[in-house]
């Protein structure tokens, strides 16, 4: 059974770093726009 889990969670950890990649990207935009409201909100 250890032989079919381990690569199991192995595929599943790193699907999850490649999804993940394109998130934290995305949530980097939401913050500089974010910010840049916050700018001209302060003007």
């Amino acid at each position: 059974m250890n032989r079919i889990v381990k690569p199991l969670l192995v595929t599943l950890l790193f699907s999850l770093l490649l999804s993940g990649c394109n998130t934290v990207r995305g949530f980097g935009d939401d913050i500089q726009h974010l910010g840049g409201a916050i700018e001209r909100a302060a003007k």
